[in-house]
């Protein structure tokens, strides 16, 4: 397999795969670009399935735990408003720590600190599967987010430090962004069988053999990135971490709940918010201020990636509310197993697989542009086609197809997503700018579910008083104060209140759309590999031209491109 990357000039004996030192890389982030053996494919396929692999274990446990909630209820006596923080804990430290592990695996090197993040993540859970009270559990929670904060940026920068630019890089963006949209199906699937087989625990002991196989093999394939002297912006760390945990923490808290209360007024919720707001201001000032900053302002500079992380911020309001919200559909309206709810989103899983392998291919023939709007309208779309259902929806007839065709819209755009929010990053600072990416998704599937939710849980109980007050008019027998309303008007308050939910989710599908139309200029020929980078191209040495290469012939083209071709510095020196 020749890579795109690897053009004109690259010597033909050189091997498939070679650790990327400083030198090695430009500062725009391209990896060493190989020629192909059979021996470096094998090795750079291993280094893939070591980074697939540990991005699907971070992803299954956003939603694994979702199914074994009731289980963990009844065994550890959590309160229906404590349980959600068994969710909750893990997001919270996950989402405001991930800028943190993303700087720290530029500093430090991005392997280094993954098999760190690996080992803390399955030392957390193991700590949780033994857990015999509330705040063991929670604790253990926390802890895990920990690792999955420095786990998830690490492994996104270590494709660009393993994979060279073009071919085998947008190979690697589809299988890493298959499994980010497809672990989170399989997940409520492995989830439902584990607790239903075996116990709660293992949703949590599952991880301990995975991640500690992925850490001892990660030195073994994974090439390192350089180290680099300096030291971590203390002000900037504690800042924009604080910002944008209390940010999660306060919309968690904030939406309206499944018994109509709204909580956006709650002195927690609004004290919350507000730190939040100046924390992450404060954290703006000291970036822009900063010689070491965490965040350079220069990552959001490029309108391609400050609109790749706008339309990632888009989309996961969808698909977390997807997950949400459908779950509940399916289990209390439908009424299905937890294990016949996880085989129900199997079509899902196997869409994101077949678009992200699909994507990977088709960027480098049409470029990202056409994938990420065909993408954001098919999500429009699928929200759009939920917000259709009823309570006597079949599965074949009214969830099969919104689900496939919302899956592909995410598959289609996960991957020119990552190529775009990382083409022309200095190397230094690949893993901020990765992390950037999992804090658009981490945070908005926070501001979605809040959103969502308030809009749901509010349409239900209007549903249920307007039908109540219709019953009453017609005579009809009422249910007592303070008890529950009939299950055939409860289902469908259910249903027209998910059915809102998603219809808002589709014009936020639709805000993604409209921002990639405007913002998304990145080329096919800017992702192919083939050409130097503009800051690699401003380096090399002019070159002497003859009479015979003077421009206006095809033969002269060639001549300037072999030209710059052997100009630029050795690969593996």
């Amino acid at each position: 397999m020749t890579s795109p990357a690897s053009g004109a000039g690259s010597a033909s004996d050189l091997p498939d795969y070679a650790p990327t030192t400083r030198s090695a890389q430009s500062e725009t982030g391209h990896a060493a670009a190989p020629a192909a053996t059979a021996g470096g494919n094998r090795r750079l396929g291993l280094a893939l399935l070591v980074i697939a692999t540990a991005q699907l274990m971070v992803v299954l446990d956003a939603t694994i735990v979702n199914v074994a909630l009731p289980h963990i209820q009844q065994a550890l006596g959590f309160s229906g408003s404590g349980l959600e923080w068994v969710v909750n804990a893990y997001a919270v430290t996950f989402g405001g720590l991930l800028l943190l592990g993303g700087r720290a695996g530029d500093i430090l090197g991005r392997r280094r600190v993954f098999v760190f993040g690996l080992l803390l993540f399955s030392a957390a859970s193991l700590f949780g599967g033994f857990a015999t009270s509330q705040a063991w559990l929670l604790t253990a929670r926390a802890v895990q987010g920990v690792g999955g904060a420095v786990i998830a940026p690490t492994a996104l920068a270590l494709i660009t430090t393993n994979f060279p630019e073009g071919g085998e890089r947008n190979r690697a963006f589809g299988v890493y962004a298959a499994m980010a949209g497809a672990g989170s199906a399989a997940g409520l699937l492995l989830g439902g069988i584990l607790t239903t087989y075996l116990s709660w625990r293992w949703v949590l002991f599952v991880n301990v053999p995975i991640g500690i196989l992925v850490a001892a093999a990660a030195p073994r394939v994974l090439a390192e990135s350089p180290r680099r002297p300096g030291r971590i912006d203390v002000a900037g760390a504690i800042t924009g971490t604080g910002g944008i945990a209390l940010l999660v923490y306060g919309l968690s808290k904030a939406a309206t709940g499944p018994d109509g209360v709204s909580h956006w007024g709650d002195a927690q919720v609004l004290a919350s918010l507000t730190a939040s707001v100046v924390l992450l201001v404060s954290f703006v000032l000291i970036e822009m201020r900063s010689s070491r900053p965490l965040l350079p302002m220069r990552v959001l500079a490029d309108r391609n990636r400050s609109g790749a992380y706008l339309i990632m911020l888009c989309v996961s309001t969808g698909l977390f509310g997807l997950f949400f919200f459908l779950t509940l559909f399916i289990q209390t309206v439908l009424g299905y197993s937890a294990i016949r709810s996880g085989i129900a989103y199997l079509p899902f899983a196997i869409g994101v697989v077949i678009a992200s392998a699909l994507a990977s291919q088709l960027v480098p023939r049409i470029g990202p542009r056409p994938l990420i709007v065909a993408g954001a309208a098919m999500v429009a779309g699928g929200m759009f086609w939920f917000s259709r259902l009823t309570e006597h929806a079949s599965y074949a007839g009214d969830l099969l197809g919104p689900q496939i065709v919302s899956s592909f819209g995410l598959g289609l755009v996960f991957v020119p997503l990552a190529l775009v929010a990382l083409h022309k990053v200095a190397e230094q600072d690949t893993g901020v700018a990765s992390s950037l990416l999992n804090t658009a998704q981490q945070v908005g599937g926070a501001i979605g579910l809040a959103v969502l939710g308030t809009v749901a849980w509010t349409t239900v109980g209007d549903s249920v008083r307007t039908q109540v007050a219709h019953a009453a008019a017609a005579g009809r027998p009422l249910p007592k104060p303070g008890t529950p309303p009939p299950t055939s008007i409860y289902y469908h308050a259910l249903t027209v209140g998910f059915s809102r939910a998603f219809l808002v989710a589709a014009a936020v599908g639709l805000v993604a759309l409209l921002i990639a139309i405007a913002t998304i200029r990145v080329r096919r020929q800017d992702l192919s590999g083939a050409a130097p980078a503009p800051q690699e191209a401003a380096l090399q040495p002019p070159v002497q031209q003859t009479a015979a290469q003077q421009p206006g012939t095809e033969e002269a083209h060639e001549d300037r491109t072999a030209a710059a071709a052997a100009a630029r510095p050795c690969r593996l020196c």
